[in-house]
């Protein structure tokens, strides 16, 4: 399987990705952007220096300037890349990823994302090429460059906390162990604890990815113990934010785009509010009442930034715990989400367990992964199992059974992952016993069983 992806370039270190293949991916992507300066950061795994040096190589010898940021997040990354106006960007990172893998987040001016449609094919043909190792004289300059600082002045503008609020949050000693204390340096009315700030690559308390349960247990006992107003979960490499509420209960990333877009539409009446076809049915319902424009759109962070900038729109979020701003070069940020919970927590007489009960309307799975060999297969028996819904196939396919309102509506999406090697599948309905019954039911037609979260 190729290390370069849907979205960015990912894989094992050394076998899968070393030095020479960094050093390729450098050339080819100087030879793809053909301008500069090109901002370069990693994240904290123990062979992400390495790799960056490589990568920064290539890049000069395809002769490039360099911006090298160091350590940092890739949304500090993407603050770096918009607001010194480079030409791309690359942060060094395996995102969630256990600490065997390294990789690639590739971006253009702009913080506009390089996917696999939009240049990493083309990156990689050039990378496996012979033309990956020429030098293209004068070489390019590399300077090193501090921006934590303004980084954190830049969150720091989505601040507006009516009153202290008890945060207890979870860096799962990634990226977020780096620049979450400079934010919270510079903002006031916060009582904080946090679990795993430590940076280290090895990950030794759990995985850095908030979307399974077993990795926000930690962080559920600590709310509870400490009487906090909300959990906060960032994964590796803090591009991602996933929320508990005051009682320790995880809440879908859905629900916070919900409260977000609500939030975000009495400040811009009228607005857009971009968010992925997983999403509960609620969101869209909850955007209209709100007198927005609900823009449904693929999963994938690639997508969402392309729609979100079609429509002006404010604010987007997916339901992997990617929220996206357009006052950010629309771009995903789990900070500035996280300053957004928190202030619209600080205006609120009622507690974040009750907000969220307000916009969770209807009972769903949320998404559960099935590891199936033909893909392809599977998604052709759920559409022959249920052959009287209405058929999309933005992403996947999804199936509609009725309309909200009915008394027996009900949908599923069941898509290929782009990440991983999962199909996975949404399921919501009108009330808990249609879902659970229209669960078994495409469970025995996939023919697998779900995989445990």
């Amino acid at each position: 399987m190729s290390v370069f992806k849907a979205y960015d370039i990912r894989g094992t270190w050394p076998d899968e990705i070393d030095t020479d293949l960094s050093y390729r991916i450098g050339r080819a992507y100087a030879a793809f952007l053909e301008k500069g300066p090109i901002v370069v950061g990693r994240d904290m795994r123990t062979m992400a220096p390495e790799a960056a040096g490589a990568l920064i190589d290539g890049i000069r010898d395809g002769g490039l300037a360099v911006l090298n940021i160091g350590l940092c997040s890739t949304p500090q990354l993407y603050f770096a890349v918009g607001s010194m106006e480079a030409a791309g960007g690359i942060a060094v990172t395996a995102s969630h990823n256990p600490a065997g893998y390294i990789g690639f987040k590739l971006c253009r001016e702009d913080a506009i994302p390089i996917s696999a449609d939009t240049g990493i094919r083309e990156i990689e043909d050039i990378a496996k090429s012979s033309d990956a190792l020429s030098v293209i004289s004068p070489r390019g300059t590399v300077e090193e460059i501090d921006t934590l600082s303004d980084y954190a002045d830049h969150v720091l503008k989505w601040a507006g906390l009516q009153r202290t609020v008890v945060l207890a949050s979870d860096a799962a000693n990634g990226m977020a162990s780096h620049t979450f204390p400079a934010v919270l340096r510079g903002l006031t009315g916060v009582e904080h604890e946090g679990l795993y700030y430590e940076l280290d690559g090895s990950f030794p308390n759990h995985e850095a990815n908030p979307l399974k349960a077993s990795n926000l247990l930690d962080l559920q006992s600590l709310v509870v113990q400490t009487g906090a107003e909300l959990g906060a979960a960032f994964d590796g490499d803090a591009d991602r934010c996933c929320f508990l509420d005051e009682k320790g209960r995880a809440l879908g990333n859905d629900v916070v785009t919900a409260l977000i877009a609500r939030q975000t539409l009495s400040e811009e009446p009228g607005g857009a509010i971009v968010y992925d076809l997983r999403s509960s049915w609620a969101l869209p319902e909850i955007i209209r009442e709100c007198g927005g424009k609900p823009v449904r759109e693929r999963v994938g962070h690639s997508f969402l930034k392309a729609r979100m900038r079609e429509h002006d729109a404010p604010f987007g979020g997916e339901l992997s715990g990617h929220y996206y701003f357009r006052d950010n070069w629309y771009a995903d940020n789990s900070e500035i989400i996280l300053l957004a919970v928190m202030g619209m927590l600080s205006r609120s007489s009622v507690p974040f367990s009750v907000l969220a009960d307000e916009v969770m309307r209807y009972p769903s799975t949320g998404e559960v992964n099935f590891q199936i060999e033909d893909k392809g297969g599977a998604l052709r028996r759920l559409q022959e199992a249920f052959p009287h819904g209405e058929a999309d196939f933005l992403d996947g396919v999804t199936l509609s059974h009725g309309d909200l309102g009915d008394s027996d509506w009900w949908w599923v999406n069941l898509r290929p992952s782009n990440t991983e090697p999962y199909l996975r599948m949404n399921l919501e309905s009108e009330n808990q016993s249609l879902m659970d019954e229209k669960f078994s039911e495409v469970v025995r037609v996939l023919e697998a069983s779900p995989e445990a979260s």
